[in-house]
């Protein structure tokens, strides 16, 4: 018989992103250190656009760019579902005649996945309270974040592995630190 154990620390990680995300992202910025405390890296500014046009139409006419977050405290997994309804009412605090104009995809980063919150139920995502849903977008094998069948188009680019590998990376120095 198995026994139960102790859930790893996790890092949380969000993308940010809209049309004029540079400005939009100060606008919430202080927001979100409020919520999740301080920033530990942020990205260069991703592409986002490219690979979807789902969003065109309620961010308006910009390019639609973004930004992965890692933020400093690491979390414990559970509080995912927590996290993201905070996002959701920060997306909404900021939206313009009823439309987003920024949108806060939180998910975490541990030593093994990238798993990402959604509100939306799909068959691969499991149910984590609150409405909310929890998918592992890339798995970590043989050295690298891998995308699976169902992987969103910009997380299985270059690009964005390359950012993920290196909030990967400064988890991991949190992690040694935290379990000494």
């Amino acid at each position: 018989m198995g026994r139960s154990g102790k859930s790893e620390l996790v890092n949380l990680t969000m993308f940010v992103f809209g049309s004029f995300v540079e400005y939009r992202f100060e606008e919430v910025k202080e927001k979100l250190i409020k919520e999740f405390g301080e920033i530990d890296y942020i990205s260069p500014l991703l592409d986002f656009g490219k690979y979807t046009f789902y969003y065109n139409k309620e961010m308006g006419n910009g390019p639609i760019q973004g930004y992965l977050i890692s933020f400093l405290e690491l979390i414990h997994p559970s509080e995912l579902a927590k996290i993201k309804i905070i996002t959701n009412k920060i997306e909404q605090m900021n939206s313009v005649e009823g439309s987003r104009v920024i949108n806060l995809d939180p998910g975490y980063i541990h030593h093994t996945q990238f798993v990402l919150a959604s509100t939306k139920a799909s068959g691969n995502r499991i149910y984590i309270g609150k409405g909310i849903y929890a998918e592992i977008t890339l798995m970590f094998i043989d050295g690298i974040f891998r995308p699976l069948l169902y992987t969103y188009a910009n997380y299985r680019a270059e690009e964005y592995i390359e950012q993920l590998m290196k909030i990967r990376k400064i988890y991991l120095k949190k992690r040694k630190k935290f379990n000494g």
